[in-house]
């Protein structure tokens, strides 16, 4: 799916936490299983770290980190939201979540299940997941 990106602008619950990224108009989310996804209903779509922007609210953030430590848990140290993190699969990426993009509304987006249960076995499939920020 090769569309052209526009820009999103999207924020936590509380607003002090602010991020802008550019992501194709039709967004591939992931549903990943893993503990941390299925206890936070993490759905997300991951883009280069170079598409994404900290408008504001960097001291406000927190990070959570378990197992490899390679994902980085981010959070809201206000309201508790997680807006967007970075993702075991790349850490030179940013995995948002489109439920806290503000604007332009209404997101496009389609769901592709990944069995974060299994990682190591579920990655060797979805090797477009863990390349995202290779792509552009």
């Amino acid at each position: 799916m090769s569309e052209n990106p526009i820009e999103y602008r999207g924020s936590c619950h509380c607003g002090a936490v602010k991020f802008s990224v550019l992501a194709p108009e039709t967004l591939r989310v992931v549903d990943c299983n893993c503990s941390v996804c299925t206890k936070k209903q993490n759905k997300h779509f991951i883009v280069p770290a170079s598409d994404f922007k900290l408008v504001s609210g960097a001291s406000n953030l927190k990070t959570y980190t378990f197992g490899t430590n390679n994902a980085k848990h981010t959070f809201c140290s206000e309201c508790g939201v997680q807006s967007f993190y970075t993702p075991r699969s790349d850490s030179n990426a940013k995995a948002i979540m489109p439920h806290c993009i503000d604007k332009p509304l209404p997101l496009k987006y389609y769901v592709d299940k990944f069995d974060g249960q299994n990682w190591e076995d579920a990655i060797k499939t979805k090797v477009d997941i863990v390349t995202a920020s290779q792509k552009q």
